[in-house]
């Protein structure tokens, strides 16, 4: 599955999407396609359906391109169409969670939970203070880990749009960007005026860090651990979102 910038689905025809419901657990496992007319499975997936999951012919999934469309299918050889194509609206403002990457297993668990709660685009990022800064082949080799994490995240919490696991960036890039805050104690409640969220190394912000970026967010009043202070960034900005939007 391509995870690079998101484009129009299909289907839509250029008059906006049909918006409905997403994938239910009724409706069975829920995997990612490039085509939802002909549908083929990677191997990987199909290892996990089968194998995994005991599916089998005649038993019921729903098909997704990753961009917001989907539809439900059955099971076979190669998945068969058996639905109308649905199309949702991406959720509206755009949510990122840049955080500083540490040691270990860590970063793909954060990129893990970060695709649960439906945060939209991912970056990795290197500030004063990071001790682990990925370059080179190292990073390339992160990176397609991180990117097939967020597809079997995306599949198991039946997201219809996979979010943008970016390439590593610098701090002073990321912190360019519209509505950015950082993640700092004594910040600001997480607000949807600042939805990319910047979550430095377990060394902190250096004063000059600080200073480039005009807004913070406090994510409580305990010293956290960075993977912990990028999911809770996350689960409040997507919060936010949620009942702001339920509320409309």
């Amino acid at each position: 599955m391509d995870q690079t910038e998101p484009v129009e689905p299909p289907g839509s025809n250029g008059a906006g999407p049909h918006v409905g419901a997403g994938p239910h657990v009724g409706d069975g496992p829920h995997v990612f396609v490039d085509d939802l007319e002909s549908p083929v499975l990677r191997d990987r997936d199909r290892h996990h359906l089968e194998r995994v999951l005991r599916l089998r012919d005649g038993d019921g999934l729903t098909i997704c391109d990753g961009r917001g469309a989907w539809r439900r299918a059955v099971y076979g050889p190669e998945p068969r169409p058996a639905g109308e194509l649905s199309v949702l609206a991406p959720a509206a403002p755009e949510v990122t969670v840049a955080f500083a990457p540490v040691k270990g297993d860590r970063p793909e668990w954060v990129v893990q939970k970060l695709t649960e709660i439906g945060v939209d685009r991912i970056i990795p990022i290197t500030c004063d203070r990071s001790v682990v800064r990925w370059k080179g082949a190292r990073s390339a080799n992160h990176m397609e880990r991180l990117r097939r994490i967020a597809i079997e995240a995306g599949m198991q919490s039946r997201r219809v749009h996979l979010p943008i696991v970016e390439d590593p960036a610098s701090f002073a890039e990321v912190a360019a960007r519209d509505g950015v805050a950082l993640a700092d104690r004594g910040g600001d409640p997480a607000s949807l005026q600042h939805p990319t969220i910047l979550v430095g190394p377990e060394g902190g912000w250096t004063p000059a860090e600080r200073r480039s970026v005009d807004h913070s967010v406090g994510l409580g009043p305990h010293i956290l651990r960075t993977e912990t202070a990028a999911l809770a960034a996350g689960i409040m900005v997507c919060s936010a979102r949620y009942w702001g939007g339920l509320n409309a």
